[in-house]
């Protein structure tokens, strides 16, 4: 008996296997100091929560997504449309993919810097994120329930309206930024990596902004920096190698807080 998997349940589990599969590839990474942006020892002394919480927090978001995808692929889905079927070109598809990569942008940008700047909202919720003060990947999606659903979900399912994406062409796009989530907060500089060659937006660019000199700075997630170069908060800085292995990133002059 042929079993047959749809593309609104792809669209729904992949990104969330995705995420655990690729942040265990840079897990491996990490073991080592060669690649780090910051040393394992600090990792464990600047970091404000156990990485068991972490992993339950993520869990819980991922759960709340699933959720969320499932109801938007009932009100939206149609196994009639013309996407399912595969007959959009690949500018359109490309079309699509770009407008949801801004829309998600842009969404992202502005609620995000709005959470540091409402100090009620930064102190109940964003500030959750921020304990994780030496980012890894499994900690990504580590947020405020609250926040989960405004910044990613309420995001995701923005850019999968706005763009007129079919599920199956979301199973790539969400694993596809995803992907570029983990890699934005994975704490590792790794040669070769291709994200880093097609994205300003990368591991050190968002380190700048876990760091207590960068809160307000580097808002830009996942995709591209735009919002902070058109708006005053880019901050940029350099990479240097450390003696005893690895990487640091520092910023090419330190602001002082408002």
């Amino acid at each position: 008996m042929e079993v047959k998997i749809s593309d609104e349940f792809l669209g729904t589990v992949a990104p969330l296997v995705v995420y655990w599969i690729y942040s265990g590839f840079y897990v491996l990474f990490g073991s080592s100091e060669k690649y780090r942006l910051h040393s394992k020892k600090e990792e464990d002394d600047k970091n404000l929560v156990s990485k068991k919480t972490v992993v339950k927090g993520v869990l819980l978001q991922q759960a709340i997504q699933a959720v969320v995808a499932i109801i938007l692929f009932t009100v939206t889905g149609s196994d009639e449309s013309p996407t399912t079927n595969g007959s959009l070109s690949v500018f359109d598809l490309g079309r699509q993919f770009f407008t949801a990569m801004v829309v998600l942008d842009t969404w992202q940008y502005f609620m995000h810097r709005y959470m540091h700047q409402n100090k009620f909202l930064y102190r109940h919720i964003h500030s959750q994120h921020h304990r994780l003060i030496v980012p890894y990947a499994y900690g990504a999606l580590y947020n405020h329930p609250l926040e989960g659903l405004l910044l990613d979900t309420i995001g995701g399912a923005l850019a999968f309206l706005l763009s007129g994406m079919s599920p199956r062409a979301s199973i790539f796009f969400f694993s596809f930024a995803t992907i570029k989530t983990v890699d934005d907060h994975c704490g590792l500089w790794l040669p070769g990596n291709l994200f880093h060659v097609f994205f300003q937006n990368n591991s050190a660019y968002h380190d700048v902004h876990h760091q207590l000199y960068g809160t307000k700075y580097n808002y830009s997630q996942p995709f591209f920096n735009v919002w902070d170069k058109i708006l005053g908060t880019h901050m940029p800085y350099t990479l240097e190698k450390r003696e005893n292995g690895g990487f640091e990133v520092r910023p090419v002059k330190v602001v002082k807080d408002d």
